[in-house]
């Protein structure tokens, strides 16, 4: 009997800690809804339509960005800007993951394929870039969310159809966010777009903001 009793408390802690393990296991869930959602950056990668390209330092939509979000969370949430203007597809990609590395964001935007178009560069390449930049993405834990572009007229019908499909395809196959065209309401607009008819003007950034802000909102 009394080698029975010391069995009986022996494997007490034994019990104890498993039953430890199994509240951590079930309170984890709990624990992560009540810190609420990641606040780590927004990482944007684009080219000259986010490098605030001939208008004013401070004036685009990424800086904008930055205010609106600065003035609406309790908790600080800072926004990256890693725009270079002539950026490709293909050189953001090879930056791409330093870029997650060093800023472990919560989100990434991007906003990139223009300069690839004007080049002439196969749709297929660029969707090839990008699908990569997305599995980068996902991989780091971070949510994505795709700023598509269109091109001239000039460039044919079937060029202009085969490039917004891949933003298409893209958003449909990974589960990311899209805003098929990021220049709706500014490209073609007087007073919207600088004389080079590429670039929008300082009083196009409140607009393009206002294009991604509906699609970006839902994953911070």
């Amino acid at each position: 009997m009394i080698e029975g009793w010391r069995g009986r408390v022996a494997g007490r802690p034994r019990r104890l800690a498993c039953w430890l393990l199994l509240a951590a296991s079930l309170l984890a869930p709990v624990l992560a809804c009540a810190r609420g959602p990641a606040t780590g950056p927004v990482l944007v990668v684009g080219d000259s339509l986010s490098a605030e390209h001939n208008i004013p330092a401070g004036s685009g939509w990424v800086s904008l960005l930055g205010h609106r979000l600065a003035a609406r969370d309790d908790r600080p949430r800072e926004v990256v800007n890693a725009s270079i203007s002539g950026e490709t597809t293909a050189g953001a990609l090879v930056r791409l993951p330093a870029l997650l590395a060093r800023h472990r964001p919560s989100v990434l935007v991007i906003e990139l394929g223009g300069n690839d178009a004007l080049r002439g560069l196969a749709p297929a390449q660029v969707r090839g870039n990008l699908e990569k930049m997305v599995v980068l993405a996902g991989d780091a834990g971070a949510k994505v969310l795709l700023l598509g572009i269109d091109v001239p007229p000039n460039y044919g019908p079937a060029y202009r159809q085969r490039l917004r499909q891949v933003y298409a395809d893209l958003a449909r196959q990974h589960g990311v966010a899209l805003v098929p065209f990021f220049l709706e309401g500014v490209a073609l607009q007087p007073g919207l777009m600088q004389s080079d008819g590429l670039h929008p003007t300082a009083a196009a950034q409140p607009r393009l903001l206002e294009n991604a802000w509906p699609l970006l909102e839902p994953l911070l």
